[in-house]
């Protein structure tokens, strides 16, 4: 009985602080916290937490997982979520890596002899991460329980018990009965939940049900599962230090690429001029020909990634930029040797397969906290009663011997998940997380250059015109390169695609949002201004 009232009561406060978003909030400005995410009522979800004394980590873990409802076709409670955390007492920026491993069972041979992995099902699944590297981040830098931050997700799943709702809830009800055994110690009470969910009961169904329908997952890979905590991989661009998080995911070729960039005058090009168009797609084409090459676990892979961001290197790559021709071929470099040029491209190629992944999630607040999460996982199954839904993100390996993304057990696929975090004096003065596959980092750095080269507020930032290519080995089931390829919306495509095909790109144009950006900025004051493009469905809000 006391355990259910702790319960119901630690509901009931985190309901005290109402905030409701209303569906045309796109961008915010305040300075006690703000939040931009998907859905509405998730950015709710982290506002109502920051409003009842929650800091940004408590309130990024409660958007996350208010996400995994409200934008269930696109991210799921079984996927994964990568975390760039500023710790503001601590001074320092930590990557959580929160990306599950391949099964034991989930060899090359195996999917070798299936004709490759596949893009949805069961088979594909990966260890659910998500819950496991909330927990991390509520231990090591929030102050709330999981009780507190998991209420206003309860309540969603309440308001629409149907289907898996109606189990999901049942689970973290599970998860909140199990926190209460530890009575008032914090740290131990969330200890218990993700014991519960990888080591215990539930842990058992999820495992007993994959191995009855199919699936790879067994109760060893749960029980075994962790959240790593790793040094980002940062680099300097015109007085701003840049994070990314490690070679499991596609960010550090933005590093790369902004490490081209750095040799040419974008600011005086202009913003969106057809020469700044230019530059910046050849520069991020050799970056792209390195990730499809070199990137994936370093725990398994030794990727040459002091090489590939070296000055040395990069004055080599970048003497490859032509001003005036458009490149129509991959051309990855050789770094082991310090060469601008391996000699040959990636190589193979898959039959490609959909991309409906992932949101986004930014939140800061009043001490000067930073979260940038990119959370994701779609197109799988639901496990059982439990209401979990699993997500398929091993297809971003490969079953290719001797490629560094090979699929093997215990190995995190390369993936395209990428936040980002920018500091500059020490302080944090931008975030940036982005949903859109093989585009996320496409997107990121034209809202960087918005912002730092440009000048842009995040408002401005966020709906400027974007363009991108797909001049790149695609990350879910490696669809063949489109080579040359270039797409602009109409209004960039109406006043420069003749110049820009006179350079060679293969130009295309579209109406629909290119990828779904989210962009944080915070001012020498201390204001707070998010945003989130209103085409692609981002709000915003803050206080």
């Amino acid at each position: 009985m006391r355990v259910w009232l702790a319960i119901t009561t630690a509901m009931l406060l985190t309901c005290v602080f109402p905030c409701t978003t209303n569906a045309a909030d796109w961008h915010a400005e305040g300075k006690k916290g703000a939040v931009v995410a998907g859905g509405p009522k998730a950015v709710d979800a982290g506002m109502e937490i920051l409003r009842a004394g929650g800091n940004a980590i408590d309130s990024a873990v409660a958007t996350l997982l208010a996400l995994s409802v409200t934008d269930s076709g696109a991210y799921c409670f079984g996927g994964e979520v990568p975390i760039l955390v500023y710790n503001a007492r601590r001074g320092c920026v930590e990557v959580l890596a929160g990306q599950g491993v391949a099964p034991r069972l989930a060899t090359r041979e195996y999917f070798a002899a299936r004709g490759g992995i596949p893009g949805s099902g069961i088979e594909p699944a990966a260890v659910p991460a998500v819950l496991d590297v909330c927990i991390t981040a509520l231990e090591r830098h929030g102050r709330m329980s999981f009780t507190e931050v998991i209420a206003p997700t309860l309540r969603l799943l309440d308001s629409d018990p149907s289907g898996w709702h109606g189990d999901l809830a049942k689970t973290f009800r599970r998860l909140i009965i199990a926190e209460h055994g530890a009575t008032k110690d914090r740290i131990r009470g969330l200890r218990l939940v993700a014991d519960e969910f990888y080591r215990g009961d539930i842990a058992r169904e999820i495992a007993a049900w994959s191995e009855a329908n199919g699936g790879l997952i067994r109760y060893e890979d749960l029980a075994t599962h962790v959240t790593r905590i790793e040094e980002p991989l940062s680099i300097d661009y015109r007085g701003y230090t840049v994070y990314k998080c490690g070679t499991w995911t596609q960010g550090p070729y933005f590093l790369q690429t902004l490490k081209l960039l750095e040799g040419f005058d974008l600011h005086t090009m202009g913003h969106n001029r057809a020469q700044t168009i230019h530059t910046v797609i050849e520069a991020m084409k050799l970056a792209l020909a390195d990730r499809d090459t070199y990137y994936a676990d370093p725990l398994f892979e030794d990727v040459p990634i002091d090489a590939l961001l070296s000055d040395e290197y990069t004055a080599k790559r970048r003497e490859l930029i032509d001003p005036e021709r458009a490149s129509l071929k991959q051309r990855p470099g050789d770094p082991h040797a310090g060469k601008p040029l391996l000699g040959h491209g990636p190589g193979r190629t898959g039959p490609g397969g959909a991309n409906s992944d992932t949101t986004t999630c930014l939140v800061a607040d009043s001490e000067g906290n930073v979260v940038a999460a990119t959370p994701s996982g779609w197109s799988g199954v639901v496990a059982g009663s439990t209401g979990v839904v699993l997500g398929t993100r091993l297809q971003s390996f490969n079953a290719w011997e001797g490629h560094p993304n090979c699929i093997a057990p215990g190995k995190r696929p390369r993936i395209t998940l990428t936040p980002t975090l920018v500091s500059k004096n020490n302080r944090p003065v931008l975030a940036i997380s982005v949903a859109g596959g093989d585009g996320q980092d496409q997107a990121s750095l034209q809202l960087f250059l918005n912002a730092v080269e440009f000048g842009q507020h995040p408002a401005a930032a966020v709906t400027s015109a974007r363009f991108g290519t797909s001049h790149l080995v695609g990350s879910f089931r490696q669809p063949p390169p489109k080579l040359g390829s270039l797409t602009l919306y109409h209004e960039l495509a109406n006043s420069l695609g003749d110049a820009l095909r006179a350079k060679g790109h293969k130009v295309q144009t579209t109406g629909a949002p290119l990828w779904a950006p989210s962009l944080l900025t915070i001012d020498e004051e201390g204001t707070i201004r998010v945003a989130g493009d209103p085409k692609a469905r981002r709000h915003a809000a803050a206080y």
